[in-house]
């Protein structure tokens, strides 16, 4: 049985311990290895090494009871986040480990909610319980209350697998299952009805089996791994169509390395697999393939479902595709809220950067890296600040060239506030094509959303096709600081092409400026991203808190006190949060928690200061015109747009 199983946590919860801890136990590695000594199996790159963190979501093979595990070690700092969503969509079951000292921290419940978003089943690991100031039972019930209130506690005593389990532990099981508290009523407890049904309620999400012990000492990881093997199972089936989901792009001495889990069939090499790019359907042939572990790559000639490999050959597919027999693709959920500009030297080609970084964005595609053509500078969106220096460092370790980063600045999109109709036409000498569009605002986060409302009769389909197609080839501007345009629904009214002077651009052309001039009739707004926020301190600091929430131009609830602490839920804009983990941990000494994750995004709290500082021109942009192109006695002449409705063909 093939099952993949990855590892979470916040920053020194000791995950990358406990998975050596496992390989050393299935006999995978020789000895542990430990982050403070720059040994770990798992962190295997020298950044990794020298910060003491995962930045990189790797991967280990071992074997225990006769299953193949594949061991995922995944990031556990924020600003890599990303790269832990791209490898969950692959998962069979997660470990997320918590500090029996420190207990459930502001990245635990980022994790949390997207191990439960992609329904992956969940183990807890309480860690570090040898150390000073450990309490597993105030943990757990951190737990119950912070992450759910099914997380339940199983002892050393408590064993699966001999069906021995505390009379407590009977009876928690079987009040989370009617037919199963109906049997214990009537028969009482039977240990094979308990494990199966565990099983599946560990499968469904609706009981958390937590452990504890101390990865470092070795102390209930046995115990531990031997439950998470009875009480998970998978069923990959090797017969019928491959089919697999990307997770990871790398390039390995200039080969691109696609990696992919197979959820059926087999593959070969020299097999051919198709998937979807945009609209296109692209098929290649497998010209390699290779078993990873760690560090170590191997060849191998086929593969089959359930498990995790990498292919050569692929040379478009990524994290997120389904290939083969598998359609769509993964939409994530974790996006940066910043951008920073790339600064280099001068006797460096810009395009020979740009060439690097398109690789590195194959790999993270969060990064979005883009080429601003007017000014001849790449820009690219990150998380934070520590994702820049390893990106500083893997520039120059990859590419050989020395790069700096521009301050991350806040990423802004503009809306609309009103419906409202625009017309683009584009006419000049032997050019034709009219595009009418209405414009309506579209729920936060809907993105651009194309309507067709024309008929064949007022314009030929491959016509409304190119306008379709124009709408969503590229990202379009707003006009209050040219930053990237959202939640709007565009709807094709009607257009005109000509028998004769249409050509392949003209509907380009006539669509940008459709557009273009529908923003300049209608009210548009700024928007900004926000964080929604969980912070815990002590009781003594909740004025200061408050203070600062208010500031910071945040909305939350009630405060809740539980004990001696008081937490506080809300959003508030990035702008004015990004830095405040650091205050919090100075005027708290250390002991506050702050949880930061993105909300999306809503009215910018500061439009007019935003929109002053930008200083767009939004008629100096020579990629949009809101003008018309119309033609008179063999000569193209220029309409504004406030003119240009009453010159329209139609």
């Amino acid at each position: 049985m093939n099952k993949t199983i990855g590892m979470f946590a916040h920053v020194d919860a000791g995950k990358t311990t406990l998975a050596e801890q496992l390989l050393y136990m299935t006999g995978t590695i020789a000895q542990p290895g430990r982050v403070d000594h720059q040994s770990a199996f798992m962190d295997n790159h020298g950044i990794e090494k020298e910060r003491g963190i995962t930045v990189f979501a790797d991967q280990a093979v071992m074997t225990y009871n006769g299953s193949t595990y594949y061991l995922m070690d995944t990031p556990g700092h924020v600003d890599f986040s990303p790269e832990m969503e791209r490898v969950i969509q692959v998962m069979d079951a997660a470990v997320v480990v918590i500090s029996a000292v420190e207990g459930v921290e502001g990245h635990t419940g980022t994790v949390w909610q997207l191990l439960r978003r992609y329904g992956i089943p969940v183990f807890v690991f309480i860690n570090k319980v040898d150390r000073v100031g450990a309490d597993v039972r105030r943990v757990l019930e951190e737990i119950r209350r912070e992450l759910s209130a099914d997380a339940c506690l199983i002892e050393e005593g408590d064993d699966f697998t001999s069906g021995v389990l505390r009379p407590a532990l009977i009876e928690a099981i079987a009040e989370r299952d009617e037919t199963l508290l109906d049997f214990y009523m009537e028969q009482g407890y039977e240990a094979e009805t308990w494990t199966e049904a565990m099983r599946t309620l560990v499968r469904e999400g609706r009981i958390y089996p937590c452990f504890s012990g101390s990865a470092l000492q070795n102390i209930g990881v046995s115990h531990f791994m031997k439950q998470l093997d009875v009480l998970t199972e998978t069923n990959y089936r090797s017969e019928g169509e491959f089919a697999a989901r990307v997770y990871k792009i790398r390039h390995d001495a200039g080969t691109r390395l696609t990696y992919m889990k197979a959820v059926s069939g087999s593959l070969q090499i020299r097999d051919e697999l198709q998937y979807h790019t945009g609209s296109e359907v692209v098929t290649e042939k497998v010209t390699g393939i290779r078993w990873v572990n760690g560090s170590r790559l191997s060849s191998v000639d086929k593969v089959k479902a359930g498990e995790l490999f990498a292919v050569t050959g692929i040379t478009a597919a990524g994290a997120g595709d389904g290939v083969g027999a598998l359609s769509g693709k993964t939409v994530y959920e974790l996006v940066p809220a910043l951008k920073s500009k790339v600064e280099f030297d001068s006797d460096i080609h810009p395009k020979d950067m740009l060439r690097c970084f398109r690789l590195l964005d194959a790999e993270d595609p969060s990064l979005s890296v883009q080429w601003e053509e007017q000014v001849q500078e790449i820009h690219i969106h990150v998380m934070g600040v520590i994702q820049l220096e390893v990106l500083q460092r893997i520039v120059l370790e990859r590419f050989g060239y020395q790069v700096a980063f521009g301050p991350p600045e806040i990423l802004y999109t503009e809306t609309i506030a009103e419906e409202t109709v625009g017309c683009g036409h584009f006419e000049p000498l032997k050019h034709y094509a009219e595009v009418h569009l209405k414009l309506e605002p579209g729920p936060r986060g809907s993105g651009i959303v194309f309507r067709n409302a024309c008929h064949p009769d007022v314009l030929p389909v491959n016509y409304q096709h190119l306008v379709e197609q124009h709408i969503g080839e590229r990202d379009h501007r707003g006009l209050l600081t040219g930053s990237p345009l959202t939640d709007i629904q565009v709807t094709l009214l009607k257009g005109r092409a000509h028998n004769k002077h249409t050509h392949g651009g003209d509907f380009r052309e006539a669509t940008y400026r459709a557009l273009r001039q529908g923003l300049e009739k209608t009210n548009n707004i700024l928007l900004e991203p926000y964080y929604q926020f969980k912070i815990k301190v002590d009781t003594a600091f909740v004025g200061r808190l408050m203070s600062d929430l208010t500031r910071a131009k945040a909305s939350f609830e009630p405060p809740q006190t539980l004990g001696d602490q008081v937490v506080v839920i809300g959003s508030a804009p990035v702008a004015t949060m990004m830095n405040y983990s650091v205050e919090l941990a100075a005027f708290t000494h250390g002991k506050g928690m702050i949880s930061l994750q993105f909300g999306g995004y809503d009215r910018c709290h500061n439009e007019e200061e935003v929109i002053a500082r930008k200083g767009y021109n939004k008629d100096a942009d020579p990629e949009y015109s809101s003008s018309s192109i119309f033609c008179a006695k063999g000569h193209g002449y220029s309409v504004p747009w406030d003119e240009a409705d009453a010159h329209m063909h139609i």
